[in-house]
Parts: structure tokens; sequence; C-alpha cells
């Protein structure tokens, strides 16, 4: 009997590339996609799942609590990996409360649905549920902002700055919660600053690429000079499987590229490669590059410290900046 896993946010740009992985990495589960398809979520982006009898996707929202308690029960689900959020920090300043709502409540719906359907009581799994887990992915801005030097690690004091952080740690600490009082098996990994394919385009990176594509300015903020730790993106999904399948009862994962760049840094590295493999017809793409004020409450640097995911689980980056850049720029121009 195939064992149905609940993918979350499985199409949003990392669930699009988890998706796809995981259905072929495992053809004995059934992978269930829920996705409220909400303008960050394109189904174009699984388009390689069409043809896998393993996989169904269901449009719903993770608010809706009688819709989650009927779709557990509609196909038995045995394991929880849970993408589903708002993410982008320059909504969370225009508009804070969807990610009150997704990021919080809709967590704490899932949760709580996973709850009454695995377990009895607390620390008392239903005969044949003991093995559902719930896997929870998170972001190291919930760590804050570090100085020039040092790195997050798993004990690490809290500290957000954004309402998207703050929403982001308040969901963590549901999914503790849930370990600690009644004995839910839990995962949770934090990790920083995705890039790849399918990415939606008001992100950093495809912001860079599509607006060199257009030659239109290329908006920085501030100075340039911040700096996140870029982790590629099928990595990132490769640390997911392993966590879910191997990771320890309880635990937090933190996963890292060990590969920081400030985005003046980014901004000139996908310029050179645009000039390249797709040259303008005049002038150069770092010509565009245009300085604009600072997003408020800017966290200067993020850096990952992903020892522990390395030595306990034996997970690795395969993508340096280098080759993942490269591969990206490449889809886009696709």
């Amino acid at each position: 009997m195939s064992k149905a896993i609940l993918v979350t946010g499985g199409a949003g740009f990392i669930g699009s590339n988890f998706v796809p992985y995981f259905c072929k990495k495992y053809p004995d589960y059934q992978i269930i996609n829920l996705d409220k398809l909400t303008y960050a979520g394109n189904l174009d982006n699984l388009k390689e799942c069409a043809g896998m009898s393993n996989y169904i996707f269901v449009q719903g929202d993770i608010c809706d609590v009688a819709f989650l308690e009927k779709l557990f029960a509609q196909y038995d689900i045995r394991g929880v990996i849970h993408f589903a959020a708002e993410s982008h920090v320059d909504n969370s300043i225009t508009g804070p409360r969807p990610f009150i709502e997704t990021n919080i409540l809709g967590t704490f719906n899932l949760l709580e649905a996973a709850r009454k359907y695995w377990m009895t009581a607390p620390n008392q799994y239903k005969a044949g549920y003991e093995n559902c887990r719930f896997h929870h992915i998170s972001t190291d801005e919930v760590y804050g902002t570090l100085g020039d030097t040092g790195l997050f690690d798993e004990t690490t004091a809290y500290a957000p700055n954004s309402p998207y952080s703050a929403s982001k740690a308040s969901s963590d600490f549901l999914v503790r919660a849930y370990f600690h009082t009644f004995g839910m098996n839990v995962t949770t990994s934090n990790c920083s600053n995705n890039y790849g394919p399918k990415q939606h385009p008001e992100k950093l990176i495809p912001k860079i690429i599509s607006n060199c594509l257009a030659e239109t300015a290329i908006p920085i903020y501030g100075d340039g000079k911040n700096i996140r730790d870029w982790l590629y993106v099928l990595d990132h999904c490769k640390a997911i499987d392993l966590i879910y399948h191997k990771g320890k009862v309880g635990e937090t994962y933190n996963v890292g590229g060990r590969n920081e760049r400030n985005n003046l840094e980014i901004v000139h590295k996908i310029c050179a490669i645009l000039d390249e493999k797709h040259p303008r017809k005049s002038g150069k793409y770092a010509d565009l590059i245009t300085f604009v004020k600072d997003r408020a409450g800017h966290d200067k640097r993020y850096a990952i410290d992903a020892t522990k995911l390395e030595t306990e689980l034996g997970w690795k980056a395969e993508e340096t900046f280098e080759t993942g850049i490269v591969k990206t720029v490449e889809w886009y121009l696709r």
C-alpha cells in the first residue's frame, strides 16, 4: 500500500522543485500537493508531475479547518511536509495580515489536523500511525541579523525583525510545542536564501535577470552591501528529504549553502553571465544597476552554520554559487 504524504505549498518556488524530485524518488509514496494558488503559486512549475501516477494536486487553504480534517481522512495522510507560507518580506511590510493568518494560524491548523488524525492522547499514536511525521520548513530570518562575523546555528536565540520573520518564528514555536506537549513526531529546518529555477519574479535573483532582459533599471536596496548565504534550491530539497526520513524527532536542522555574497556581488555576477550568454546590442547589463531607498528594518547579514546537518545526517551542498547561478540564469533564458 502506498503511503500518502501531504506537501503544502507545493506550487510555490521551493515546493515546485521539491515535489517532482520527491515523486520521482519515491514511487511508493502518494504525494498530495495542497496549494491555495495565491499569486506565488504556479501550476506550470509542476508540468513534470503530469504523467506521474503517485501525484495528486488539491487546491485549498490551510486556514480552512474543516477542509484540512476532511483531506486527512480522505487520503489517509501519513506524513506532512509543510512549505506553505507567505514569504516576501516587502509584502509583510505593506500588508502583514496574510502572514499572520497563513504562517501562524495555518501552521496551527495543520498541526491540529495531524494530531487529531494520528494521535489519541499526548504521547500516544494510533496503531499503525507511529511513524507519521510532520516536517516544518522555516527560515534563517527568525534569528534576526548578524554582524560582520559569526553564523546562525540551531542554538542561536530568536530575534525576528520583520512581520514575515516574526510569523515564521511563531510557527516554529508552535511546532516545538506540539513535540514537547503532545509528543508529536516533528522536525524543523531553517534555511538560508534559496535561488534556482521556478522562483517568483518578485525575488532578488529572478528580478535582476528579468530586468536585465527587459533592459530596465535593476533596483538594489541601500548600498547593496547586505549579505545573504545562498542555497541552490535542489540542494535544499535533498536536505528536506534527508531530515524528513532520517532527522531526529523534535530536532531543528539549519540548511545553508556556505555561499555568502552581498547583493552587489550577486547583481554583477548575473550581469557578467548575461553579457556572455545574451549580450545587449549596446553597453553592458551592469549599466542598468540603480540604487533605491533601503527596505525598512533591512537585516544586514544572514549566514548559516550547517555543521549539524552535515555531520549528523551526512548532507552536503552539491552546488557552489558559481555553478548554481549559471544553471539558474540558463533556466530563465530558456
